[in-house]
């Protein structure tokens, strides 16, 4: 790893000396090629969601949207140290995976990797040679994606071998108490064919994918992708969010540079203010400049690093930063999004809903927002004509409300399901963010769109279904 050599003469005596030293041969990563592949499908989707067309459509679409306006905020400086802050975390989350893999390495300038990227943290290493979406890094990126799809396809394979194996072993047990017929043994015979295509499978796949690579070859493969990616982060967000090292341009091609800067200019920095809150903010008719990663910021909270053991503890500081008038500083984000899409369900449905259907939906509120739904229904109950027309504007003004609210329900769910510890999909697509959620709605503006789509959706069953109905919510 000459790269690492270079960028490690930096970081201290200690890393230095255990270069120097002989090195040992590297062994292959075996049963840890499934963790491996995780690590490494987490920063083939963190360097794809800096791409130049991933932050243009952040800020064009993701930042400008109605649902995230409203319920989250307008404040783009508050928004944009949301994001960076969330990729930075995911960065850390993985670095400190390479980490723990370097002592197995044979290359020692691996071994402690994390003195590599503490120094590039703290600003102490040239990053103008980590250049961002060169031939170079592309070919790296393709050849961890191969990588990735192989050793999940082994993954795969394995369980299907571990299923057939079972089935096997059950086979064998009763061939012993059993004498077979012409007709089983046939059968017994295509279960042995299928049973050894399946053994080659799984060979085929451990000889392609990292099961049989060595550890120096993927944390080297890791351990490069980690420093581009933080450069990547630093010059994108590093004009408006300050205390990022800064990265040199000399090494930076002169075409990305004037394509990027003024596209991503998001804010501009005209004064320091500290974020105190989440959820809605109102606009001060001029931009401001969020003072990040310090003691004073509400997503890093002390001198840590954010990496390694220590780190690792307090890698979730953007999801805790949501205060108490937030949905998700309530806990009550993923409760919400599933009412909003089971409404949504409703809403789309060509079915009459039910009584029971209808009942269910409401037993999943909080008792708040019961109350709430009653007094709105009530209010619209004394005002009702017997006009069918009325439903259809119910449905029109419940659909145009539900396209700006649906879409953050989903990505609520979507971002649990992207984090969920025990999955062993290995996704390679750019991520959803927690500021694309419900997890930093305004609680109060959150609910109340909740109930007046709960309260439409019974308006519309009354109105449609008037000498059936007996009552609303």
């Amino acid at each position: 790893m000459e790269w690492l050599s270079e960028m490690g003469s930096l970081v201290g005596d200690n890393l230095k000396h255990s270069m120097s030293s002989k090195p040992k041969k590297s062994a292959c990563l075996g049963i840890l090629s499934f963790d491996t592949a995780k690590t490494m499908s987490r920063l083939v989707s963190l360097y794809k969601s800096l791409s130049d067309d991933e932050i243009s459509l952040f800020r064009k679409y993701v930042m400008k949207s109605e649902g995230i306006a409203y319920l989250n905020s307008k404040d783009e400086a508050f928004l944009l140290s949301l994001a960076c802050a969330e990729r930075l975390e995911d960065l850390d989350r993985a670095a400190t995976a390479v980490t723990r893999l370097g002592p197995k390495c044979s290359d020692f300038g691996l071994n402690r990797f994390d003195l590599v990227y503490t120094d590039l943290k703290l600003g102490t290493i040239d990053m103008g040679k980590l250049e961002y979406g060169s031939k170079e890094m592309q070919k790296r990126i393709d050849k961890m994606e191969r990588l990735v799809s192989a050793t999940s396809g082994l993954y795969t394979a394995l369980e299907s071998l571990t299923e057939m194996e079972i089935s096997e072993r059950k086979l064998k047990q009763w061939k012993k108490n059993t004498v077979a017929m012409q007709g089983q043994k046939l059968n017994i015979n295509h279960f042995d064919q299928k049973i050894a295509n399946q053994r080659k499978q799984v060979r085929c796949f451990r000889e392609t994918s990292l099961w049989s690579k060595t550890f120096d070859k993927s944390v080297g493969l890791m351990a490069r992708i980690v420093c581009v990616v933080y450069a990547r982060i630093c010059f994108i967000f590093g004009p408006y969010i300050p205390v990022l090292p800064s990265v040199s341009l000399r090494n930076v091609r002169s075409s990305q540079v004037l394509r990027v800067q003024p596209e991503f200019c998001l804010i501009e920095p005209i004064k320091e203010q500290v974020c105190s809150r989440s959820g809605p903010i109102p606009s001060t008719g001029k931009p401001s400049l969020v003072r990040f990663y310090s003691q004073k910021s509400i997503l890093f909270l002390s001198e840590d690093d954010g990496h390694g053991e220590k780190g690792a503890g307090k890698n979730n500081r953007v999801f805790h930063a949501a205060g108490p008038s937030t949905v998700g500083g309530s806990g009550l984000a993923l409760l919400y999004a599933n009412v909003i899409l089971l409404a949504e369900q409703y809403l789309d449905s060509a079915v009459v809903i039910g009584n029971d259907a209808r009942q269910s939906l409401y037993d999943m509120l909080p008792e708040n927002l019961k109350a709430s739904v009653r007094t709105k229904l009530k209010k619209k109950v004394r005002v009702m004509e017997d006009d069918e027309s009325l439903a259809a504007g119910w449905r029109e003004a419940l659909t145009e409300m539900m396209g700006w609210l649906a879409p953050m329900a989903h990505d609520t769910l979507k971002w649990q399901k992207e984090r969920n510890f025990e999955r062993k999909k290995f996704d390679l697509k750019p991520s959803v963010l927690l500021l694309q959620t419900l997890h930093f709605a305004d609680k109060e503006k959150t609910e109340a769109a909740i109930a007046e789509v709960l309260v439409g959706l019974s308006c519309i069953y009354l109105y449609e279904n008037r000498p059936s109905a007996e009552s609303g919510w």
